[in-house]
């Protein structure tokens, strides 16, 4: 008596044993040998998404601007743990993220410097999402 269920190619099966993790699972055929007490408790989607994230701040020379940033997101193989277990929404954390370094930086610059520095900003932006 066992259960039978096949992983997708492009995602990673978290699999309990009495509610508790036991271990991960890779794409292909997954063997559940006891269905009552081994579970899938979900599965690690590791797709390349994208959030738009609007922000709205004021320039140094008082210009309101709203700024679309653009962020491509995946879970990492390594990762995959952290991902099920710890993040409820990380889709708010990152707006949160992309937030605060955006708003740290545009308020220094006047529109026209915006311009000039927005692969600057890009980059302030990424470190920002790095070290979190």
């Amino acid at each position: 008596m066992g259960c039978v269920q096949f992983v997708a190619e492009d995602e990673i099966v978290i699999v309990e044993r009495f509610g508790k993790f036991d271990r991960l699972a890779l794409p292909g055929c997954l063997c559940l040998p006891v269905p009552c007490i081994c579970t899938t408790a979900g599965s690690v989607s590791l797709r390349v998404r994208q959030l738009n994230v609007h922000v709205e701040t004021k320039t140094k020379d008082n210009v309101f601007v709203t700024l679309v940033v653009a962020v491509m997101y995946e879970a990492l193989h390594d990762r995959v743990y952290e991902a099920f277990y710890k993040l409820t929404d990380p889709g708010t954390q990152i707006n949160s993220y992309v937030f605060d370094a955006v708003r740290a930086s545009v308020p220094l610059l006047n529109l026209d410097e915006l311009f000039e520095e927005k692969i600057r900003i890009a980059h302030q932006v990424k470190e920002q999402l790095r070290s979190e």
